[in-house]
């Protein structure tokens, strides 16, 4: 006798039932990688802070900060030829060493102690964390050189499409008839022979929505053709080179400790910087913090400035500025609540795919949905080996 028919299962849900199954068989492993990589990277800031407090965290906080202009000059000093400082980000913890961004590597950026004008060290990534951003974005591959085509990529975004497509099965195949039903299916039977099945069913009810958000907005970064309409959804013509349109999306805030460039194009590689790049940068930084009390951090580059404040939706917002580096005087702002849809799109994105939005409250939401969702490939071959022995016998 055939299972489903044994089952006596509605035509319409078998054939979602096969759906479910032939898709999770193939992509169930790459689906938990995705899942648990993508979990561990929510705290990755804060791990690494705890990690290594003294790259991060200053050792005495003395009576007041070096000007900054003085702290950009004494990590130039520090730096090799063709290397050089591009910006300077403040915080308003008095005990976070400031970062200093370089011209190169890209993301590249070191430490200094505001009070004795120490510098640190370098930012490096953790490798835990390297090997688990690269995990979730390329499956552990990497661009090829010579342009050929990025495997790795190209299967994490296939897998996380397909993902989509199994969430969904998954809730016709389960969703019951009655209320009565859904309570009963939403219930973990932990003390009995059916705590595979209901972790599986129940654990996928729970965090069937946050998946599906994870999910949606991760495929941006796979796929240009789904990126496009995506934006167009919300109103956003992506442009030609990949841009949607504007440069006020976020503050920089990378994985790996905060890296905000604040890049001005000004530098020339090779020759020393000396004390009047950065003159006036103390005076730019005291009228951005005494008009952003609240702010999370403060840049200052060359002719630019960024103050970055919680934004909620996008951790990435920032507030905009352009100053005449001979009077230190503001000239220009861009305050992020008067940028267009396309300038804030890509922020909400990032904030949305990883729960920052909402603070730590959302962060550890989707850090539990996200390893949850890892469970599920695994439950459900186990679901599905039992039931093939038990259709054998």
């Amino acid at each position: 006798m055939p299972l489903f028919k044994k089952y006596n299962i509605h035509p319409m849900k078998q054939l979602f039932r096969k759906l479910h199954l032939w898709l999770s068989v193939p992509f169930g492993i790459i689906i938990t990688l995705i899942c648990f990589s993508g979990a561990m990277l929510v705290f990755e800031d804060e791990v690494s802070q705890w990690f290594n407090p003294s790259l991060y965290r200053v050792e005495k906080v003395g009576d007041a900060p070096l000007p900054v202009e003085q702290l950009a000059a004494r990590a130039a000093a520090t730096l090799p030829e063709g290397v050089e400082v591009q910006g300077v980000t403040i915080f308003p913890d008095p005990e976070r060493a400031c970062q200093v961004s370089l011209s190169k590597p890209r993301r590249a950026a070191l430490f200094i102690d505001q009070y004795t004008g120490e510098v640190k060290g370098r930012s490096e990534r953790l490798p835990f964390f390297t090997t688990m951003f690269s995990l979730h974005r390329w499956l552990l591959g990497s661009r090829p050189d010579d342009g050929g085509i990025f495997w790795g990529k190209i299967i994490v975004g296939t897998s996380t499409l397909l993902f989509v497509i199994v969430l969904i099965s998954g809730v016709v195949i389960w969703w019951p008839r009655s209320i009565k039903g859904l309570r009963n299916s939403l219930k973990l039977k932990i003390r009995n022979s059916r705590l595979w099945h209901s972790l599986h069913v129940a654990g996928g009810m729970y965090v069937l929505l946050l998946l599906l958000v994870m999910a949606l907005t991760g495929l941006t970064w796979s796929f240009g053709w789904y990126r496009t309409g995506f934006y167009k959804a919300f109103g956003v013509e992506l442009q030609q080179n990949g841009g949607s349109g504007s440069r006020g999306g976020g503050n920089g805030n990378h994985a790996n400790g905060g890296n905000h460039s604040g890049r001005s194009g000004n530098h020339r590689g090779g020759k020393p910087q000396t004390d009047d790049k950065f003159l006036h940068w103390q005076k730019v930084y005291e009228t951005l913090a005494a008009s952003n009390p609240d702010n999370i951090s403060i840049t200052i580059s060359s002719g630019s400035a960024t103050v970055a404040n919680n934004h909620f939706g996008n951790t990435r917002g920032s507030d905009r500025y352009k100053f005449d580096a001979r009077t230190g005087e503001i000239t220009e702002s861009n305050a992020y609540a008067d940028l267009p849809k396309s300038g804030k799109i890509r922020g909400w994105i990032f904030s949305t795919h990883t729960g920052s939005f909402g603070g730590i409250a959302t962060r550890i939401l989707w850090f539990l949905a996200a390893l949850l969702g890892a469970t599920l490939p695994i439950t459900g071959y186990y679901l599905w080996i039992k039931r093939l022995v038990k259709h054998k016998h």
